[in-house]
């Protein structure tokens, strides 16, 4: 578990209902891995890949059925998951 950086300003849109200034985004891997996922750019993608690993990253797209299932076909994809493992994809 990688745990280096709270929210950067460039994340901050992604969090627009959260106190940037003082979550700690290691207090909350879910969440804070299923809206960079579901909301996050190629950097956002970076820096979430440098602060959890790609075991909990992966876990976050297994369980989480509030991904679109846009984003969960994605990054089942990218993350070599069968989409019938996916629970955004199995409502």
């Amino acid at each position: 578990m990688k745990r280096t950086a709270l929210i950067t300003k460039g994340l901050r849109p992604l969090f627009w209902d959260t106190n940037t200034e003082t979550f700690d985004p290691a207090a909350y891997p879910h969440y804070t891995i299923l809206r960079v996922l579901e909301y996050g750019d190629e950097r956002a993608f970076a820096w979430l890949r440098a602060t959890f690993s790609d075991a909990e990253i992966g876990d976050v797209i297994r369980t989480e059925r509030r991904l679109s299932a846009k984003a969960a076909t994605f990054w089942a994809l990218v993350y070599h998951i069968p989409p019938r493992t996916v629970a955004a994809l199995n409502r």
